[in-house]
């Protein structure tokens, strides 16, 4: 991958701004993996408010195309922030970061009751070269906290990478790379990577 990251844990008391404003959530940690894709710029991050962690998530998605147009694959991620035990889904806070304009919404998937997400890893697909047509980021997998797998409803294109290192106490943040529209003709990869951030407590 350009600029050549690797695998990067960040071990650092910070502070994130809430999306809504409705305080300060702390963080310790940003998870990343080493297999995103070359485009676009690292939009701003959103944080889940404080005492709340993800429990779920939702993938936007763009459906394949046909062999003749743009596809562009996975648009955005959200996580579905819950407080408590971690597993009340009908008061859950969503956060998102930036994302393309291509595709639907999934509906959640959630951690099993008492379980929340704890690491990540990302499928992208490879550079194509000459005039053939990029995607970028495909679709997005996460750990639960009991060892569960669960996959976004993304597309089959690409690679699955290496899982990140783990969030011991959930993640409560995220923040995606994302290739801006370029226009007519122009070939689209909407989003390329994304971090996260481990919650304090």
């Amino acid at each position: 991958m350009a600029g050549g990251k690797g695998l990067v844990v960040v071990v650092v008391l910070l502070l994130g701004a809430l999306a809504d404003g409705g305080g300060v959530q702390e963080y310790l940690a940003v998870i990343e993996v080493p297999n995103g894709g070359p485009w676009g710029v690292w939009a701003w991050q959103e944080m889940c408010p404080e005492g709340t962690y993800a429990t779920g998530f939702s993938t936007k998605v763009e459906a394949y195309q046909g062999l003749v147009n743009d596809d562009t694959g996975l648009n955005g991620i959200r996580l579905h922030c819950t407080r408590g035990d971690r597993g009340d889904k009908h008061q859950d806070h969503t956060v998102e970061s930036q994302s393309g304009m291509w595709g639907r919404w999934s509906e959640p998937t959630w951690c099993p009751p008492g379980g929340y997400l704890q690491r990540f890893s990302l499928r992208v697909e490879k550079i194509r070269g000459g005039m053939r047509d990029n995607m970028g980021a495909t679709n997005i997998r996460f750990a639960c906290s009991g060892g569960e797998n669960l996959e976004g409803h993304g597309l089959s294109w690409g690679e699955n990478g290496v899982w990140s290192p783990t969030c011991q106490k959930g993640l409560c943040g995220i923040q995606t790379k994302q290739e801006l529209p370029r226009g007519a003709l122009r070939d689209d990869t909407a989003l390329n990577d994304v971090r996260f951030f481990c919650c304090r407590q």
